[in-house]
């Protein structure tokens, strides 16, 4: 399990180098644009990854920001919330190459944004998660890229595992 996990890690920072490159190329007005994802614009959207990375990240780890509502916009611009991303990628990448199999097997116990409940489970079910959670609404980015007539992007893991991700083939 820690080669595939450490192998979404790697996929996670590509993909995501993918959707902010595209959206790079948007104005102002189309990046604000509410297109219906569950978060509206793309700008709401990938402040919520962030959101969510970093309060996931928080809890794995116990250092770091961890915003208290998953619909906070933690940055206005696109060039700090890009700025951003990659270094919550990176960060990514380093914990899950600190990881082991007794870790990852063994129990963890958060509490929910949504709910003031001590919750247990499996971290690796959790880390399961957080990189489901990313692939969800990079979905939905996607989706809002096309609703604005930008071109659909390669994102699946097997364009990753054919290009930069070869190492985990």
């Amino acid at each position: 399990m820690l080669r595939q996990y450490r192998m979404f890690a790697a996929y996670n920072r590509w993909a995501n180098a993918q959707l902010y490159a595209a959206a790079a190329a948007l104005s102002d007005a189309e990046f604000r644009s509410d297109r219906g994802a569950f978060f509206g614009s793309l700008h709401r959207t990938l402040n919520h990854l962030m959101v969510a990375d970093r309060i996931w990240m928080k809890r794995f780890t116990g250092i770091g920001e961890a915003p208290t509502t998953l619909d906070a916009v933690l940055f206005e611009e696109f060039d700090a919330l890009a700025a951003a991303r990659r270094t919550e990628d990176e960060r990514i990448i380093a914990w899950t190459g600190t990881l082991d199999e007794a870790t990852l097997a063994g129990n963890f116990t958060y509490m929910p944004v949504t709910q003031q409940i001590a919750m247990t489970q499996p971290l690796w079910t959790a880390l399961s998660h957080l990189f489901n959670h990313q692939t969800h609404h990079r979905g939905q980015c996607h989706m809002t890229l096309t609703a604005l007539g930008k071109p659909s992007l390669g994102l699946d893991l097997i364009y990753f595992l054919r290009s930069e991700g070869r190492e985990w083939m």
